[in-house]
């Protein structure tokens, strides 16, 4: 995941910027943070090493939207898309959103399996497949992949478990429910050692935008 700081007129903002400045209030004040599944493994270590009080909730980004749209009211949301702050942003809920991070999405299997060693094998009978639900940013990005591979209605018909967000497909990939899924390349490295990515063409890959 790649990282630029942001100005601090914007509603994502890096914690540095929201504590030093205080986007959300006074330099020792909590900040309460609002952030995609993808990001608790680097927004967690980061707020650590930086040494100051963050209230953070890590969920899908739709669900926290929702939430938003709920009366909760965040110093910091950080998505996993453009679309859902944009939208919020348009309601008047959020201050105009800053692109501040990217990824990008890999298929991802319990390590040492052989059941899956290329995007081709996900179309294999027998093969199972786990996504995000459809609204949920990984799942919108799964699904804009297989809609560029000629064989993406036989991949889709192999998924056996759709996950409100990403922790939930690695979850299912760690207890070895799945022979792989669908997810960011960041979650990989985060549970080092427990899956292994296999990298999507670049003509197919969506382009990941925090």
């Amino acid at each position: 995941m790649r990282w630029r700081r942001l100005p601090c007129a914007s509603a994502l903002v890096l914690y540095s910027v929201a504590v030093s400045t205080g986007c959300g209030g006074d330099g020792g004040d909590e900040v309460i943070v609002s952030a995609g599944s993808s990001l608790e493994p680097a927004f967690t270590a980061y707020a650590e090493r930086a040494g100051f009080d963050a209230k953070q909730s890590f969920a899908g980004s739709d669900e926290l939207a929702a939430q938003i749209r709920e009366g909760v009211k965040p110093d910091v949301y950080a998505a996993a898309n453009t679309a859902l702050p944009d939208q919020l942003h348009a309601e008047g809920l959020v201050a105009e959103p800053v692109v501040f991070a990217s990824n990008r999405l890999v298929v991802a299997v319990p390590a040492g399996s052989g059941a899956v060693r290329s995007i081709d094998d996900l179309r294999s009978e027998g093969v199972t497949l786990a996504i995000g639900d459809e609204g949920a940013p990984v799942g919108d990005y799964t699904r804009e992949v297989l809609a560029r591979l000629p064989d993406g209605a036989a991949i889709l018909a192999n998924v056996r478990s759709q996950e409100p967000d990403v922790s939930g497909i690695v979850g299912k990939l760690t207890q070895g429910a799945v022979d792989a899924g669908f997810v960011y390349a960041t979650d990989v490295t985060a549970i080092g050692g427990q899956v292994d990515a296999i990298e999507l063409p670049s003509v197919v890959q969506p382009e990941v935008a925090y």
